[in-house]
């Protein structure tokens, strides 16, 4: 069965159009509070990016939860991680983060976290779903009795609990005292935790894009935007620059000569330094997104990869199908269960930095292993939501079937819709840059063209 609100990331859209409104915000809170209270939740623990709407769906969502007869503990602007850590951490039942990550402010969405740090499974979204509905539609929104209603609390210590946290994860006997490091929290929701991270473990640190207003999450910086923080890194003739996006749950590197080091690459520096170390379990998940030159490098070093549907989720049902631990996106969203539940953008850059340290070389030294294959990823953007009918056209399917006859071993083609936008996604990757653009481009056009 498919979901009707939820995304691959929860709930998104923008602000102030249905999903995201007041009215809606409440009632899903209402629902999940009501399917989540079925199974004795008490509590919910809700946190926050810094995006100038989460004031407004905060409250809506507060106010359904209330309604539904639970709790609420309020811990402000928050990376996505931290509201999955912290939720365990203070006893709370479940977590909502109020977040569009990487989207820019006049997106906003939500999302759910169970009290063992994972995102809900579907079956408990369908239940949340199918609630809602009848709260839209049928005007079933009920209050408990007032002497049940939900309170309220505020948190005030929860940013030095997951700093806490985060320089827990950096092995004792390593210092990163001697580094010159930029960081980029994206005017996001790390901008007053990642930088105190990393001086406390002894960097110094330039911090930029650290002043949210409201508006500008996102804007021009952070993981989805690197250049200020290249340019950053080479003005400072800093070691290294670590960008994190607008909830902080992806990283993003550059290395001291200003080249990017992104999620794929990520991975194969944590693989290659677990392999070292005789503490990688298993192999390692990848997405259908993932470079081919990362499992080839892979591949190399006799460490087994596979592949799971793009999002975060999937790969954690990958992880835990398997028994592996390390697992992530090419866009920064790197997972270690050895760690953290969730993607964690801090966590990982602090098991790269210590991959870095120990190998007594550079970041660019130790990505050098993995050559990236060229990859077009070009998102045609729809004007309905028929992305199925789309993808499934004759015209689409043979477009397709055309690339992949001229790829032939050399590479491979993905075409899949976004879970969070009306988009679908056209990937092109192969040893040819060129091939790659000609190709991508001849099936981006056939999408436009059956979208018409």
């Amino acid at each position: 069965m498919s979901r009707k609100y939820f995304g691959t990331d929860g709930v998104r859209g923008k602000v102030g159009e249905f999903p995201i409104t007041p009215d809606f915000a409440m009632k899903l809170g209402w629902a999940a509070g009501t399917v989540l209270a079925s199974s004795g939740t008490k509590e919910v623990l809700i946190g926050k990016d810094t995006r100038i709407s989460g004031y407004m769906l905060e409250s809506a969502i507060e106010a359904g939860l209330s309604a539904a007869g639970i709790n609420v503990a309020l811990v402000g602007p928050m990376p996505t991680p931290a509201v999955a850590y912290l939720a365990s951490t203070f006893r709370a039942d479940a977590g909502v983060v109020i977040s569009a990550s990487h989207n820019p402010f006049y997106d906003n969405g939500i999302k759910f976290f169970s009290n063992s740090g994972t995102k809900l499974n579907d079956e408990q979204e369908l239940e949340i779903e199918a609630l809602l509905d009848k709260a839209i539609n049928h005007n079933a929104m009920q209050c408990v009795a007032s002497e049940h209603l939900g309170k309220v609390r505020r948190i005030n210590d929860a940013a030095g609990r997951y700093i806490e946290f985060c320089k827990g994860t950096f092995a004792n006997h390593l210092s990163l005292a001697g580094l010159k490091i930029v960081v980029d929290s994206a005017n996001g929701a790390a901008y007053h935790i990642a930088p105190n991270v990393y001086r406390e473990l002894g960097a110094e640190v330039i911090s930029i894009n650290d002043k949210p207003n409201g508006l500008n999450i996102n804007e021009h910086c952070g993981a989805t935007s690197l250049d200020s923080l290249q340019t950053a890194v080479m003005v400072h003739e800093a070691d290294l620059g670590i960008a994190l996006d607008g909830d902080a749950d992806r990283v993003i590197f550059v290395d001291h000569k200003g080249h990017v080091v992104d999620g794929d690459q990520i991975l194969y520096i944590l693989a290659q330094a677990a392999k070292k170390e005789g503490t990688l379990n298993g192999g390692v998940v990848g997405t259908l997104m993932s470079n081919l030159g990362l499992e080839l490098a892979l591949k190399q070093l006799e460490i087994p990869f596979i592949r799971a549907k793009v999002g975060d989720r999937y790969v954690v049902e990958q992880l835990k199908a398997t028994g592996w631990k390390l697992g992530g996106e090419g866009s920064g969203h790197i997972l270690d269960l050895n760690y953290a539940t969730t993607g964690d953008g801090i966590v990982a850059s602090l098991l790269v930095l210590q991959a870095v340290l120990k190998s007594q070389t550079t970041l660019a030294d130790v990505a050098s292993g993995m050559s990236k294959l060229p990859q077009v990823l070009i998102n045609v953007r729809l004007t309905e939501n028929n992305a199925d009918e789309i993808i499934a056209s004759d015209s689409v399917k043979n477009a397709v079937a055309k690339a992949e006859q001229v790829l032939a071993d050399n590479g491979r083609v993905l075409l899949r819709k976004s879970g969070t936008e009306p988009l679908i996604r056209v990937m092109v990757e192969s040893t040819d840059p060129e091939m790659s653009q000609v190709q991508a481009d001849a099936i981006a056009k056939a999408v436009s063209t059956a979208g018409v």
